[in-house]
C-alpha cells in the first residue's frame, strides 16, 4: 500500500468562527482556506503545519454527520486522513485485506481532493479518510 503522509487530521468543531482565534492567535496558525463541502453538510477550515494539515469541521445542517458526532461524543478529533497517489488503488488493496469501506469509490471531498472513509470498526475506532494527492498520481 502506498501511503506517504498524514494528510490532515480532522477536528469536529460546533464553530470555526468561535474556534479560529484559539488556531491563529494561541498556536500561530494561519488559516489559508475555508470552503463549504454541500454535498457533506459541511463547512471545513484548513491550517497547514509542515507536510500536514489541520481541517476544521463544522456541520451546515443538524442532520448532517458532523452535527451528529458533536452530538454523541462532543467536539474533537474526528478523523484521520492518509495521502495517497491513487484512492482507487488503496480500496482495492484495502478491501482485499478485510478492511469495512464507507466509500467503495472515490468522492469529492474539500479542497477537490478524491477521497473515501474507511469504517471505525475495521480500524480500531479510528474513522480513517484516504485523499488522493494530485502531485502524486500513479
Amino acid at each position: 500500500m502506498d501511503i506517504s503522509h498524514i494528510e490532515h487530521i480532522g477536528i469536529a468543531v460546533k464553530s470555526i468562527e468561535e474556534s479560529l482565534p484559539y488556531y491563529e492567535n494561541v498556536l500561530g496558525f494561519k488559516c489559508y482556506s475555508i470552503e463549504e463541502v454541500t454535498d457533506q453538510k459541511v463547512k471545513t477550515a484548513f491550517f497547514k503545519i509542515g507536510q500536514t494539515k489541520i481541517e476544521l469541521l463544522e456541520s451546515t445542517d443538524p442532520e448532517g454527520t458532523i452535527a451528529k458526532f458533536i452530538e454523541k461524543r462532543g467536539e474533537g478529533v474526528h478523523h484521520v486522513a492518509f495521502s495517497t497517489p491513487s484512492v482507487t488503488t488503496c480500496l482495492s488493496e484495502l478491501e482485499a485485506k478485510g478492511v469495512q469501506l464507507i466509500d467503495k469509490a472515490p468522492r469529492k471531498g474539500a479542497e477537490g481532493l478524491n477521497i473515501a472513509f474507511l469504517h471505525p470498526k475495521s480500524t480500531h475506532g479510528v474513522l480513517t479518510e484516504i485523499c488522493e494527492d494530485p502531485n502524486k498520481k500513479q
